[in-house]
């Protein structure tokens, strides 16, 4: 009987980070961002979001809440049925609130869709690898969660596929798009959390 199935901690992991540049792919991913209400998570995904959106304001930018994304987004699309919802989220903040897939897919809301851009590596704390480097696949979790589409992209002939699914999907979808550990675009954006949320609630019911 082979000595490594009871070996502590189960088989050796691996590294498994992307080769897209998260500058060009998450672009390419969204299309018109417009299209949509974002809710994004900490850091990158933040920063990712606002270079698309600005001066917009159909995004609202997670700000120390880490793991709260998938939640709030959650929340939004069972409150806007009409509306397509988009989290866009990193695997670090992710990581923080992974039980919110369950949740996701018991409520099963048919307009919202999680975009999980994953560099396994936490950006906001000095690029200390995250679990998804050492083996952790975040897709497979959200497809056992049993959120009924979930795509993983590795290469640029994988985007228009998702594409077209976080915006025709008639149930709750699920993209893991994989990225090097290289920097968001350079984008100042507010950090005042009242103002973000007064900016975001002018977009989704008007000044009135």
């Amino acid at each position: 009987m082979p000595s490594d199935i009871f070996r502590a901690g189960g088989p050796a992991r691996t590294s498994e980070t992307g080769t897209l540049d998260r500058c060009e792919a998450v672009p390419q991913l969204l299309g018109n961002a417009q299209d949509f209400l974002i809710v994004t998570g900490l850091a990158g995904t933040a920063k990712d979001i606002a270079h698309l959106c600005e001066p917009h304001r159909n995004y609202y930018a997670c700000a120390g809440v880490m793991g709260g994304a998938t939640a709030m987004g959650l929340g939004l699309a069972l409150a806007q049925p009409t509306r397509r919802v988009l989290v866009v989220t990193g695997d670090g903040e992710l990581l923080m609130n992974v039980g919110s897939l369950a949740t996701v897919a018991i409520m099963g809301p048919p307009n919202l869709s999680i975009i999980c851009v994953d560099n396994g590596h936490y950006g906001e704390t000095g690029y200390q690898k995250s679990h998804t480097s050492l083996g952790v696949d975040l897709a497979a979790i959200a497809a056992g969660s049993g959120i009924p589409a979930v795509r993983t992209i590795t290469t640029a002939a994988d985007i228009p596929e998702a594409a077209a699914l976080i915006r025709q999907m008639d149930a709750p979808s699920f993209v893991l798009l994989k990225v090097k550990p290289t920097d968001p675009p350079k984008v100042r954006r507010s950090m005042d959390a009242a103002l973000t949320k007064h900016r975001f609630r002018e977009a989704l019911l008007g000044t009135a």
